[in-house]
């Protein structure tokens, strides 16, 4: 593998490969978006660098102006893209450009599907646009030097995207990095300026530092083989520093593809200037998808960092709750030290009201779109619906407000891509209802049939159908809504209020009264697995049902302790029996008991397996219940 202690031949990551086979296989609608890309990484390096010369004024190696520099030579049919910003050592140039954006490579691969279209579009989403350049390119050069290191130990990278890389040692002055792409016979498009300052005037216009190509004149390149003569061509300046009307959709949604480095367009955005006490512009943007990395709540996450429009750093993640670390964007403050580092940043007293005001005001964009672009809403709660749940218990002060962007399956619906808020709930409940009613499992067919539900079909009672693994734990945060408290419906002695009459009051406790004997006898045979066996009044025409205790954990939240390797506290269920049903006719005159226990058993596993649980013993449910079907058949 190693050539000499300079120069080696290395492989791609296996992932790597496939994504290049991808990049350079594909069919691309928009090609040009590769530049867009380098440029963006460009950018970033540049902000890196101004972060550390504030601690380290030297590695600015008395060149201060940082610019992208962009050229063409038709000739050779390449274009070079190169930026005086941070550079990349030899180990960094490895890390960096044989392996896929510092994570994810498992979950990228897991993801794609095999048909080219859909799996290109990943490609943004999992942060690797320097391997975009294989779209245009059938070779890549880097030639690279980080900040402060010597002019001899610069780094030069070079791959046909064809499973390995070569990086070999040079000389390099100047620091920062140099790419050359060996542009595809059919790409030479890109080796036009004119093609080129399109590309970067759409895409491109609100980096906040100078992109330079060679001057042109009369409609042509400038013929001087020697130093071009150089001209920006993009505006220079920081777009969330100008006014929200100077500033429009497309460049927004630009800007936004630089910041998250997606690929795709943003649902909304807020841009916002604060002055006062507190002075901070902020520029806020919801993804209209969610990254890999969202259920990884370690995973870097937070808003880009400026200082009096000073790159300070990439995830700020102070600036906002862990429930909304989908939220990507901009924050630029005049009130907070150039020289600050993350531990001082996290307390300085600043950021408490800072992140405040910024929580309030991504979820009052998000109200905004609930109310006013539903469609839009809708995929937003499709991408991060799950992570928004997580909101109530990490934010006491807005759990409210959290609670009202919350959306659920429901009775009332036809099936779970159909969800409702808690406002039309509360808009349709019936006469004498003063609680939300709801029901959590496993899966949505399993909630929507449980034989919980009966009572509330008869009565016509709206019930809420939550069936993510999280909506025990968040019902466990969230006890009321605008004054109503929310009920579990498979949860302790079910008590309907005034939606039950006194008629039905005696008519259940008459039915208990009856069927004294029957409980107790069901008790006994039951007695090691149950708490207790008592006549319901939830059913219909279910013959029983399996209740939880109040202070019980529900089996949502068994199941999550058991999958994290922590064992649930012990608890019993309640077994409710309808009386009415002709099971329970027929059990109670039974006078054999051992054929009563067998029976009695068979009710309970199937109760069980109603609730979503998994039985202790399937093989003896089994052997029970088929030599009930040979007597049945006799």
């Amino acid at each position: 593998m190693t050539v000499d202690a300079h120069k080696e031949t290395l492989g791609f990551q296996t992932e790597v490969k496939q994504l290049l086979h991808l990049m350079i296989h594909s069919m691309y609608s928009n090609k040009e978006i590769f530049l867009r890309e380098l440029i963006s990484n460009a950018s970033d390096a540049s902000d890196k660098l101004r972060f550390e010369a504030i601690a380290t004024p030297a590695l600015l190696e008395n060149q201060p102006d940082l610019r992208i520099r962009i050229s063409a030579d038709p000739a050779a049919n390449t274009l070079t893209i190169e930026d005086n910003g941070i550079g990349m050592s030899r180990q960094e140039v490895i890390d960096h450009l044989g392996t896929i954006a510092k994570s994810g490579t498992a979950a990228f691969m897991q993801q794609l599907t095999g048909d080219q279209k859909k799996d290109s579009q990943l490609i943004g989403q999992f942060g690797v646009g320097f391997y975009s350049a294989f779209i245009v390119a059938d070779k890549v050069e880097v030639f690279t030097r980080r900040a402060g290191l010597p002019a001899e130990e610069g780094v030069h990278w070079e791959s046909a995207g064809e499973g390995e890389f070569s990086i070999a040692t040079i000389e390099k002055p100047e620091r920062g990095t140099r790419i050359v792409l060996h542009l595809k016979a059919a790409e030479s498009e890109f080796a036009d300026g004119f093609r080129l300052r399109n590309v970067v005037t759409k895409y491109s216009d609100h980096i906040s530092l100078p992109i330079e190509l060679p001057k042109q004149h009369h409609g042509e390149e400038k013929d001087a083989p020697t130093e071009p003569e150089w001209e920006s061509v993009n505006r220079a300046s920081a777009l969330w520093t100008r006014g929200r009307t100077e500033v429009s959709d497309d460049e927004y949604k630009e800007f936004y593809k630089h910041v998250a480095h997606d690929f795709e367009d943003p649902l909304s955005w807020s841009h916002n200037k604060v002055e006062g006490k507190l002075e901070y512009t902020s520029l806020l943007y919801v993804p209209g998808r969610a990254p890999f990395d969202l259920y990884q709540r370690e995973a870097p996450r937070g808003l880009k960092l400026y200082v009096q429009r000073v790159f300070i750093m990439d995830d700020a993640e102070q600036f906002l709750p862990l429930y909304l670390r989908f939220i990507k964007g901009v924050v630029d403050s005049n009130d907070l030290s150039l020289n600050v580092s993350r531990e001082i940043l996290q307390k300085d007293p600043a950021i408490d009201s800072m992140k405040s005001a910024l929580t309030k005001r991504v979820l009052d964009m998000l109200e905004k779109m609930a109310k006013k672009e539903p469609e839009q809403y809708a995929t937003f709660w499709k991408a991060f619906g799950s992570v928004m749940k997580e909101g109530p218990a990490e934010d006491f002060g807005n759990r409210e407000k959290i609670a009202g962007l919350l959306r659920f399956a429901s009775t009332a619906q036809t099936d779970d891509s159909e969800v409702v808020s808690l406002d039309a709930y509360l808009e349709r409940m019936v006469e004498g209802q003063d609680k939300i009613y709801y029901l959590t499992g496993e899966r949505y067919a399993q909630v929507k049939n449980s034989p919980h539900l009966e009572i509330f079909r008869k009565k016509g009672i709206e019930v809420l159908l939550l069936t993510d693994r999280i909506d025990e734990w968040l019902m466990s945060h969230l006890s009321e809504y605008k004054g109503k408290q929310f009920v579990d419906v498979a949860r302790g002695d079910l008590d309907l209020g005034k939606l039950e009459g006194e008629e039905d009051k005696q008519e259940q406790e008459k039915a208990a009264q009856e069927k004294a004997d029957l409980v107790k006898r069901i008790q006994e045979v039951l007695k090691d697995d149950l708490q207790e066996v008592r006549v319901s009044h939830r059913l219909t025409d279910s013959p029983a049902v399996l209740v939880i205790n109040e202070d019980d954990m529900g089996l949502q939240m068994r199941r999550i302790l058991e999958a994290t390797g922590q064992k649930a506290p012990e608890s019993k269920p309640i077994l409710e029996i309808n009386p009415a049903h002709p099971l329970l006719d027929r059990l109670d005159g039974e006078q054999d008991e051992e054929r009563f226990g067998d029976l009695s058993r068979i009710l309970f596993d199937q109760a069980a397996l109603a609730a979503g649980e998994s039985l202790n013993d399937p093989a003896a449910y089994v052997r029970r219940l088929n030599a009930l079907l040979v007597e049945l058949s006799r």
